[in-house]
């Protein structure tokens, strides 16, 4: 039975999630938004001489098998062993590192299998799948490669290890190490073997400089770095687009049908991880996104903004259901696309404005930004200050009713406000004054029609007293200080409605499927936010802790948790999560100074 014990691999180009029995099980081209190539975390239906979407390892008579990254690294380790005693290591990664003045991240996966002792025997089942898992790709063989004929581009496997072995999916003895490098279709230059273990090393040093340049927490650092790595995957380079997660469909809860494609950019997701990013220093994934912003700006019709973009920034995002795949553990729909992307969400507008304003500010930036920067920020500015009190979706996307949120208002007045800030610094006292007096009269607006005056705190939406998971982010956005008595009172509305034991829900009302039967991973990190800002610093490292133990064993988490059993689910791995990680650790960290 599939499950969530997965660990990514990745180059920021293409990635792939293996499972704990060294398959391939999900990976997609030529990008994380393109057709699965390997897709049996979906359940292909029909019937395949090898298991159809799947690239697996495994010996002859095999009974254990063990995992772990290279340290600092996405490089994943497998150490398989047959019954008697044979033991091989895999070495699982994309080839990603410097070369020519560039960034080398092919379309491409490389697996190196060595025997560490006796005489164990290796099988390699592998049979992508094209059309979103309908049918096994047709193939074509030479002397050492098979050629994949997947769309939009075809892939070849080239090899040291007996061809026809393969084709067949035999058992052959491994008595030396085999190299397998699935790339583009085009002929391997040099030797396979030599060539591989050269990339592997490069890739190896590539990340752990790449993870040599954060500035960590004392506590918690290989949770960190873990998280970091993963979040920095989730990142197209060449656009600069952040996905929300690298998987569609997997279910919010068992057979909730709340099965959705997260493989796209949520301007609000990508707001958090390098918000997340940025107290890390990592700030190339800044870089590198705001590229990707600005041209989501060029592009806007009348200023507008959608909640979601492809990863090459492609507005039409249409969803469909693809129906050669039965869904995780046959939980279907499989969607394609996500239909949010013609939601109308206001937030959108203030987290283009707070991802944008630290180039203002930061003199490390090698692009810092300018007054035309600004300007062209402005026409963002004024969406979110024509829609700061007008009804949309809101962050968690109903899709069929609306009203005026609280959390989408204090986001366009958060817009206003960094905007102020950065026509300041700028030198341009007029546009500051501008929208200094938008921010003050947006935030008027909210007090007034936000709050909920029964209970002395505010509510989730205009005129209406329910609460959510989001209120918990007036602090973060300075709009409320944690010992402002309205924040005190409405973290206590908001704890007593939503939470449940060590965990917590968006919100506790029915919505388009019913009522929620999960809890959302992040909103667990906001409430242990809150304790700490609270005072309750104890109740929130305990808190912290106990949710560290249900990370799965790449240190990962998902969008969700059943909070009767603990399991994981939704998609994964979950950018949101991984954002609460890096940030509860770095507000509960002893300092540094604790110990220099």
């Amino acid at each position: 039975m599939a499950d969530l014990n997965l660990w990514p691999i990745g180059n920021c180009q293409v990635s792939a999630l293996i499972d704990s029995q060294a398959g391939f099980v999900w990976a997609c081209a030529p990008r994380v938004d393109g057709d699965p190539l390997f897709c049996s975390l979906l359940s292909p239906k029909g019937e395949s001489a090898l298991p159809r979407g799947e690239w697996r390892l495994s010996l002859e008579n095999q009974v254990s098998v063990e995992q772990s990254y290279l340290r600092n690294t996405p490089v994943l380790v497998t150490r398989l062993t047959d019954a008697d005693g044979g033991v091989a290591e895999i070495f699982d990664f994309c080839p990603r590192f410097q070369r020519s003045g560039r960034m080398y991240r092919p379309v491409a996966f490389a697996r190196i299998v060595r025997p560490i002792s006796g005489a164990p025997r290796l099988k390699v089942a592998l049979n992508p799948s094209t059309n979103w898992g309908a049918r096994d790709a047709e193939t074509t063989t030479g002397t050492n490669h098979i050629r994949y004929l997947l769309k939009p581009q075809p892939l070849r496997l080239t090899t040291d290890a007996p061809v026809g072995q393969i084709m067949e999916g035999r058992a052959f003895r491994l008595e030396r190490a085999q190299h397998f490098f699935l790339g583009p279709d085009e002929p391997f230059v040099g030797n396979v073997g030599h060539t591989l273990a050269t990339w592997l090393h490069q890739t190896t040093e590539d990340w752990r400089d790449w993870v040599r340049g954060l500035a960590i927490p004392l506590e918690w650092q290989r949770v960190v770095i873990r998280a970091a790595i993963t979040l920095k995957l989730c990142q197209h380079e060449e656009t600069g687009a952040i996905v929300a997660a690298l998987t569609t469909s997997v279910p919010e809860a068992a057979d909730s049908g709340r099965n959705w494609d997260y493989r796209y950019c949520w301007i609000r997701d990508a707001y958090y991880t390098v918000q997340a990013l940025n107290r890390l220093g990592a700030l190339d994934v800044l870089e590198t996104y705001l590229g990707y912003l600005r041209n989501i700006v060029d592009e806007a019709k009348g200023g507008h903004i959608q909640p979601l973009y492809a990863v090459s920034g492609e507005a039409k995002i249409e969803e469909w259901e693809a129906d050669g795949l039965a869904g995780y553990r046959g939980m279907g729909p499989v969607r394609v696309g996500n239909a949010a992307y013609y939601q109308i969400q206001h937030d959108a507008y203030g987290q283009i404005i707070l991802s944008n304003v630290q180039a203002f500010f930061d003199e490390r930036l090698f692009r810092p930004a300018t007054v035309a920067d600004f300007q062209a920020l402005e026409k963002v500015g004024e969406r979110a200050w024509a829609m700061h009190d007008q009804p949309d979706a809101g962050l968690w996307e109903y899709r069929t009713r609306s009203a005026v949120h609280t959390y989408s208002s204090v986001m366009s007045w958060a817009g206003c406000d960094r905007l102020a800030n950065a026509a300041a610094v700028l030198g341009l006292d007029d546009r500051a004054a501008v929208w200094r007096e938008r921010e003050q009269a947006i935030r008027a607006r909210i007090e007034k029609e936000a709050w909920f005056a029964k209970e002395e705190r505010f509510g989730a939406s205009f005129g209406g007293g329910e609460t959510d998971a989001s209120l918990l982010q007036l602090v973060d956005m300075r709009f409320l200080a944690p010992e402002d008595p309205r924040f005190v009172r409405t973290f206590e509305a908001v704890e007593r409605e939503l939470r449940r034991g060590e965990h917590m829900l968006r919100y506790a009302a029915e919505d388009d499927f019913g009522l929620p039967e999960t809890a959302f991973n992040f909103c667990t990190f906001w409430l242990i936010e809150a304790l700490h800002l609270a005072g309750r610093s104890d109740e929130a490292r305990a808190l912290f802790e106990h949710t560290l133990e249900r990370l799965t064993p790449a240190g990962l988490l998902s969008e969700d948790t059943d909070f009767e059993t603990g399991e994981l689910w939704g998609n994964y791995p979950q950018t949101y999560s991984l954002v609460g990680l890096i940030n509860c650790a770095m507000m509960l960290s002893k300092p540094w100074t604790a110990i220099r």
